[in-house]
């Protein structure tokens, strides 16, 4: 018994395990494990027990010796052939041997057949030295210590001793196997192969343990669950890999834009590394794309449920609907590297549905109160350009206001950013967009009849009141053709600027009637000779008129050439009205 257990003397200091994460920029390395150091422990605490001598009271040193000897020799005998493998083939190691984590020696995927098998010391050593091909071995012993607790014969403190050896090689094992798995980009290619196949070995031993008993006297120590355990690791390298520190905040770019353009941008390139170089490699029971996809989204998801239970500024609450509802399905899940690899993994939404109603209804508050400032400036403006008696500006031959284009480019744009999120959000934002647009029109009427009553002596009075009166088609034309709003309900909504027109016409047309007055009066109250002179006159006046409106657009105006008969002059009448 002796020679079993006394190469736990003096055994070399474990070598730190090789943990990391995938092979992408910026990955951070891991230190020992605590596994390693437990293994070591646990080893150690098994050779003391071993090389402790006997503590019976009463005997002589000499009797002592003697019946410590005998007592082990026997041992030894009945122990022999269930643990053979623990003492067989005790092999001296050469000064100059290479060792397995040199470059030029390549690991095998299974130990060679012949020869004896390797001592716990080899075993160690050789994990520790991450040759992973030990693991079957490790596996034999396992099932050599079943085999001997089944059959009856070794005492519960040999077995339980042994067992504690067992478990130690499988810790060292473990984090060897787990560690090649957690940065498999950066392991040789066999290495990974030996390692995935570890792990399949592993679960098949988990199942056929699961179905029979195990010895009494034995721990239980199976399931093993390797599986569920590299599927941790997964977990831990997508929080790693998703809260590493971004660069520097770019100008004119948050804090949380920043947070979110990383994460996304981490995600979709991780994701896209394990569909080209580890799919291929892992096996079918592994559901690699499935694990990496689902670790990345839980994270991504916890990240975002944390941050929208703070109160955000309107760019940042914006911005996470965005990604929840167009970048992240769009962008990531749905891009042409990934959208066929995870066709059938339903990851679900970023967050949850409540809390997505709840930033959503801040959303339309946040950009309905937005749209109704931006409108109001933009009517402001253009009335002080009114007031300061500013030319308006001429555009195909007719005065022009941009104040219809500002309008609908704001609307617009409020339109467009719900859109991009969902379709159902920008139903619910047009009803209350169209609701400020109503109250901005009668506020754009009130604003042009003040103007209308107060500023006619201003140069630019006239010009800027046929500005204001083609406005009202660019606004009807506009709403019409993008906003897509029923008849009845457009021509409601237009009504301020219907009455708008009708006053702007009734300025223009003020003084051309007063002038137009007495001469009708004339044409009605002479003879019929004289008639023909009267109605001359008034033909010269409304020419003089004439000029002024054509500015207007064509559909404000009409212009005729009349004949008064055969061989006769023409003359010309102009019918200006209001459609």
């Amino acid at each position: 018994m002796l020679k079993m257990v006394t190469f736990f003397q003096g055994l070399p200091g474990q070598q730190q395990s090789v943990l990391g994460t995938l092979d992408f920029p910026g990955s951070p390395q891991k230190s020992q494990s605590a596994s390693e150091v437990e293994s070591e422990a646990s080893m150690s605490e098994a050779s003391s027990e071993d090389m402790m001598p006997s503590q019976e009271t009463g005997m002589a040193p000499d009797e002592e010796e003697e019946e410590s000897t005998k007592k082990e020799k026997k041992k030894y005998k009945g122990l022999a052939n269930m643990f053979s493998v623990f003492t067989k083939g005790k092999k001296k190691k050469k000064k100059n041997q290479p060792r397995s984590s040199d470059p030029e020696v390549q690991p095998k995927p299974r130990p060679e057949l012949d020869g004896p098998p390797p001592t716990v010391e080899e075993l160690k050593e050789a994990l520790e030295n991450g040759r992973l091909e030990a693991a079957w071995p490790v596996l034999a012993l396992e099932r050599e210590l079943e085999a001997a607790a089944a059959a009856g014969g070794a005492s519960v403190e040999e077995l339980v001793r042994q067992q504690s050896k067992v478990e130690a090689l499988y810790l060292l094992l473990r984090d060897q196997v787990l560690g090649v798995l957690r940065r498999p980009l950066e392991a040789a290619p066999e290495r990974g192969s030996q390692a995935l196949a570890v792990v399949s070995q592993q679960e098949l031993e988990d199942r056929r343990a699961a179905g029979g008993p195990v010895a009494a006297v034995l721990a239980a120590t199976r399931p093993r669950r390797w599986l569920q355990l590299w599927r941790g690791g997964v977990a831990e390298v997508a929080a790693e890999r998703l809260e590493a520190q971004p660069g520097a905040v770019p100008e004119g770019r948050s804090e949380v834009e920043n947070r979110f353009v990383h994460m996304g941008c981490t995600m979709k390139e991780d994701l896209e590394a394990v569909v080209e170089r580890l799919k291929p490699l892992f096996p079918a029971e592994f559901n690699v794309v499935h694990t990496y996809a689902e670790s990345y989204h839980h994270h991504f998801a916890t990240h975002l449920c944390t941050l929208a239970q703070f109160e955000l500024c309107e760019r940042d609450t914006y911005l996470l609907l965005l990604w929840v509802h167009n970048f992240y399905p769009n962008e990531i899940l749905n891009s042409p590297k990934l959208a066929k690899e995870l066709e059938g993994i339903k990851l679900g939404s970023l967050l949850p549905p409540k809390q997505t109603r709840l930033l959503e209804a801040v959303f339309l508050s946040n950009e309905v109160t937005n749209v109704k400032l931006l409108m109001t400036r933009a009517l402001e403006l253009e009335s002080q350009r009114w007031a300061q008696d500013v030319a308006p500006q001429s555009l195909d031959g007719h005065y022009h206001s941009e104040l219809a284009i500002d309008i609908i480019q704001i609307l617009s744009q409020g339109q467009g950013k719900a859109e991009n999120l969902t379709s159902e959000v920008g139903v619910q934002i047009k009803q209350l967009l169209l609701m400020e647009l109503a109250a901005l029109l009668r506020s754009y009427q009130r604003t042009f009849d003040e103007f209308l009553e107060k500023s006619k002596l201003l140069r630019n009075y006239r010009a800027n009141v046929i500005a204001n009166i083609n406005n009202c088609l660019s606004f009807g034309t506009s709403m019409e053709q993008k906003w897509q709003i029923p008849q009845e309900s457009l021509r409601h909504l237009l009504d301020p600027l219907k009455d708008l027109r009708a006053h702007g016409f009734d300025a223009l047309l003020q003084g051309l009637f007063a002038e137009l007055k007495p001469l009708f009066k004339k044409f009605t109250q002479t003879r019929w000779a004289t008639p023909v002179e009267t109605l001359e006159e008034i033909i010269s006046t409304v020419d003089v008129s004439l000029p002024e409106f054509s500015e207007l657009k064509d559909c404000f105006r009409e212009v005729r050439k009349l004949r008064s008969g055969p061989g006769q002059g023409g003359w010309r009448s102009l019918n200006t009205h209001a459609n």
